[in-house]
Order: structure tokens, then C-alpha cells, then sequence
């Protein structure tokens, strides 16, 4: 394999994280996944992967065929009360949080493009029968903080509060034990999201989603990092996509 194909795999893996994190619902099962997946890309005869996004669909492709094979039942249903396929997780992920293109997906997916677009549209409807619960929404600007409680509300949830501080945030879990946090990083003059986060999870076990416009800084693999990752800015369905795995948390390898 040529220099510039290990350096367009080295660029993919921050996204490859953010999808396999997302996919198994932890930073340590996704990065796994992220590992053996490398592997498996890098022993394949004949792969060249010139360009980016070609990295990044084999990446995905891969991470896809590590989880479909630790599931003892691949097209089951994944989580209690959950009637989402691991297809349809994958191809929901891949579209709206990884935001590839319909046949890159299906490429990814080891499927055809009919076939995806059918079982992608069955996922977007099961988003609207989705397990709902209590969201704390940490979020310094107040039009942003507003925006994403509409959203979640969509989303069929519920806010228990808006924190602008990172001392609001802390107070404000430890009030009202919400099921789903949702944190920017950067709050100014508030503090730090990532700092709260940490705080409020001393005492609190909840999934967390962390909102920034620089994703790839937390997704290095080298330090305790979050599971889910969403890009700002972003729309309705990539925050139903990614509060929907953050709740039922994601596949689990065996």
C-alpha cells in the first residue's frame, strides 16, 4: 500500500471513531471495532484507496463487518423495545452523522442501493416511534439552546433544563437525574462542556452527546472520549439519528 493511501486511511480515522463509538454506544467498543477493522482493511489484497472517501467506505464497510459478526442474530432487534435492525442503525448513522451519500452507504453496508434506500427509509419511521427520555441540554448561546429543545422535543423527548454554565449544568443533573445529555463544548465565559460533563457523570450514569464544530479533536483515540460526537451545525434527523442510539445505547459486540 502506497504512502498516500496510509495517509488518506490516517484521515479517515476520526470518522471511522465517531461511527464505530456511535454504532456500539462506547468509546472503548468502538475503538476496538476501529482496530480490527484497520487491520482487516490494511490485509486486503489489492486495496489501493487513493482518495478519501474511498478510505472512509472501506473504513466503514469494515467496522460494519466486525459488528455484524460479534451479533449472534445480525437482523434481530438490538435493544429492549427496539425494533431497529443493525442495517438500518448502520445506514441511518452513515447517512446522517457520517453524512455519505445514499450508494456510499450501501457500498459501506455491503448492500444494493435499492435495498438501502428501502431499509433506510423503515429506520427514519422507526426514529418516530423511538424510546423518549429526559434531556439536559447544556448550551450557552441562548437562540442555539432554544433550537436544539425544539428539536429534541421533535424528537419525542423531554428537557428538564438549559445550563449556560458549567456550574448550571452540574446543579442542574444533580436535580433533575436526566436520562440524555447534550453538551457543546465551548460555553465562553461559563466554562468548559466537556469539564461539566465529566463532573455531572461522577454521580450521574447517563449517555452524553457532544455538540461541536470540530469533531475530529475529540475523536483521537488517545484519552477518555465521547461516544457520540455530532458536528455543528446540524440538522433534525442527524440529532434524531443520534439521541436515538445515544438512548438505547448503540449495538454491544459479544
Amino acid at each position: 500500500m502506497s504512502a498516500m493511501d496510509r495517509g488518506a486511511l490516517i484521515r479517515a480515522l476520526p470518522y471511522a471513531r465517531r461511527y464505530a463509538r456511535a454504532l456500539t454506544g462506547s468509546q472503548a467498543g468502538g475503538d476496538e471495532v476501529v482496530a480490527q477493522a484497520l487491520r482487516a482493511v490494511l490485509a486486503t489484497p489489492g486495496e489501493t484507496l487513493a482518495r478519501d472517501a474511498e478510505a472512509r467506505t472501506a473504513l466503514y464497510g469494515a467496522i460494519g463487518d466486525q459488528v455484524r459478526q460479534s451479533q449472534p442474530q445480525p437482523a434481530a432487534t438490538l435493544a429492549p423495545g427496539d425494533d431497529m435492525s443493525l442495517l438500518q442503525r448502520m445506514l441511518l448513522l452513515l447517512t446522517a452523522l457520517e453524512e455519505q451519500p445514499l450508494t456510499a452507504a450501501a457500498a459501506a453496508c455491503r448492500v444494493p442501493p435499492a435495498t438501502a434506500e428501502l431499509e433506510l427509509r423503515l429506520a427514519r419511521d422507526s426514529l418516530r416511534t423511538g424510546v423518549a427520555t429526559r434531556v439536559l441540554i447544556i448550551e450557552d448561546e441562548p437562540i442555539i439552546a432554544l433550537d436544539i429543545q425544539e428539536l429534541v422535543e421533535r424528537c419525542g423527548h423531554s428537557v428538564v433544563g438549559i445550563a449556560a454554565t458549567e456550574a448550571e449544568a452540574v446543579s442542574l443533573a444533580e436535580a433533575e437525574k436526566p436520562g440524555l445529555v447534550l453538551a457543546d463544548i465551548n460555553l465562553g465565559a461559563g466554562g468548559d462542556g466537556a469539564s461539566a460533563v465529566a463532573r455531572i457523570l461522577r454521580h450521574l450514569t447517563a449517555p452524553v452527546i457532544f455538540v461541536t464544530a470540530y469533531p475530529e479533536r475529540l475523536l483521537t483515540g488517545e484519552a477518555v472520549e465521547p461516544a457520540f460526537v455530532i458536528t455543528k451545525p446540524f440538522d433534525p434527523t442527524t440529532l434524531a439519528v443520534a439521541t436515538f442510539q445515544a438512548v438505547t445505547r448503540g449495538v454491544r459486540p459479544v
